[in-house]
């Protein structure tokens, strides 16, 4: 099983039967191993797993801080990659009331949980600060050019975090939406960024799971490129998250909580 992000393969363009060779993104099974026994398994890009196990931790409410990660490692298989974790304290009883068991495509976001009421669940109220109109309106054309992945494949996604008057500081990608912003929100996690402080950003459209995700996370402001779907904006409404969508061209569209976003 390749470790690398992507592979080269030939194909032909048409009309004209021109031959090309063709960068394409691998997807990898990712094993989440919490004391030894196997929660998930989600195909996703093989980077940055650390991150990824880190921020699916955090979103899935599984912990509330990294820290209480006491050992995290990445151990690679002919089938795919383990992220095997060992939690502290009574964390592992938090698997029960969330457990999955799905090895899901990487449009997923919920597959394999056991009850419609899990689905939808309670997420905390989010803060956060004011960040300037023009910043969110340059927001997705900033993270665009923080994807060399993309770049390469024309196939990943990717999540960043804008901090207001520094721009994008940080981004993961993924094949999927829903992984490109768990790694984010790890990533974030292992360096010590509050997400309260700025915005996350996407690439995608706004599903409920993403609104889920950056509540979880902490940050008060989500911008995307592409529209919410309605119970998204919903839960976005009622978890206090200013919703920034189809974020393009130099303009937006504002969905829920005006408040923090500042106009001259």
């Amino acid at each position: 099983m390749s470790q690398h992000p992507f592979a080269r393969h030939a194909a032909t363009r048409h009309p004209g039967a021109s031959p090309i060779l063709r960068s394409l993104p691998e997807e990898t099974p990712i094993a989440m191993v919490y004391h030894g026994s196997t929660h998930a398994v989600m195909m996703a890009s093989p980077q940055d797993i650390e991150d990824f196990a880190t921020g699916f931790t955090l979103t899935e409410g599984v912990i509330e801080d990294a820290s209480q990660i006491e050992d995290l490692r990445i151990v690679a298989h002919e089938a795919g990659i383990e992220a095997q974790m060992w939690l502290a304290g009574d964390r592992g009883e938090r698997l029960a009331a969330r457990r999955r068991s799905m090895a899901g495509p990487v449009g997923c976001g919920l597959c394999g949980i056991e009850s419609l009421s899990a689905a939808i669940r309670d997420l905390p109220q989010v803060g956060g600060v004011g960040i300037p109109e023009p910043e969110i309106a340059a927001a997705t054309d900033a993270l665009r050019a923080m994807q060399p992945l993309h770049d390469e494949t024309r196939a990943v996604h990717a999540a960043g975090f804008l901090l207001p008057g520094q721009g994008i500081v940080l981004a993961r990608e993924d094949v999927g939406r829903h992984n490109a912003l768990d790694k984010l929100i790890g990533a974030m996690a292992r360096q010590g960024m509050d997400a309260s402080k700025g915005a996350i950003v996407l690439t995608s459209r706004v599903s409920v799971e993403m609104v889920q995700k950056t509540a979880m996370a902490g940050a008060g402001v989500l911008v995307a490129v592409s529209a919410p779907t309605a119970h998204a904006l919903r839960l976005a409404e009622g978890a206090g998250l200013t919703l920034a969508a189809l974020a393009r061209g130099g303009g937006f569209e504002l969905f829920c909580h005006p408040g923090r976003i500042v106009t001259a």
